[in-house]
């Protein structure tokens, strides 16, 4: 057996537990959890995330998939399409573009409400957040968590990371060390 089949067959003996979808153990914390991988995995881990999900669903337990990056295209769609944002980042430096983008996906505006809605509109008992390392720079995972803990507090968050938590600090890609998050709990290490 692989180890990223190992890794997801323990992902779904912690996921689909009661003890996990009821939110025990937590001593108060948000249920907020991170799974860690290579980011040179990335097909692989996207081909095992959508397996789990499947095993999940026939299981029972409903899960919603917050992609980042799929959220930001659409949103980017909404706003114009996302060929206006070639054309301003071939007028702009990529500082301005950066910037004109992160104004376009405004997490407190744009992006939360967003993700709010998909939350409201789902039956979900687990919300998977992807598309971290695809939506890498204009939308950064820390802000990202430190803000969905006010929307996604009803169900376990599972956010699959690609690179490295040590329960302090998150490094995307194992490379670029983000701001401290403290608040989730390394799902990998979870014993079942």
């Amino acid at each position: 057996m692989s180890d990223i089949s190992r890794k997801f067959d323990h992902l779904y003996q912690v996921i689909s537990s009661s003890n996990f979808l009821n939110k025990k153990s937590l001593g108060g914390e948000i249920p907020f959890f991170i799974s860690t991988y290579n980011a040179k995995e990335e097909i692989s881990q996207q081909e095992a995330i959508r397996l789990l999900k499947s095993k999940l669903d026939n299981a029972g337990v409903t899960v919603l998939e917050i992609n980042l990056y799929d959220i930001a295209c659409s949103i980017l769609e909404e706003k114009g399409g996302i060929e206006r944002m070639f054309k301003v980042e071939k007028k702009k430096s990529k500082e301005k573009f950066l910037r004109a983008l992160q104004s376009s996906l405004n997490i407190h505006q744009v992006l939360m409400p967003r993700i709010k809605e998909l939350i409201e509109a789902s039956n979900a008992k687990v919300y998977f957040l992807t598309g971290i390392g695809a939506s890498y720079p204009f939308i950064r995972s820390h802000n990202v968590l430190n803000n969905l803990q006010n929307v996604a507090k009803d169900c376990p968050t599972v956010a699959f990371f690609p690179g490295d938590y040590n329960g302090h600090t998150l490094n995307l890609f194992g490379l670029l060390k983000d701001d401290n998050y403290y608040r989730a709990f390394n799902i990998d290490s979870i014993k079942t």
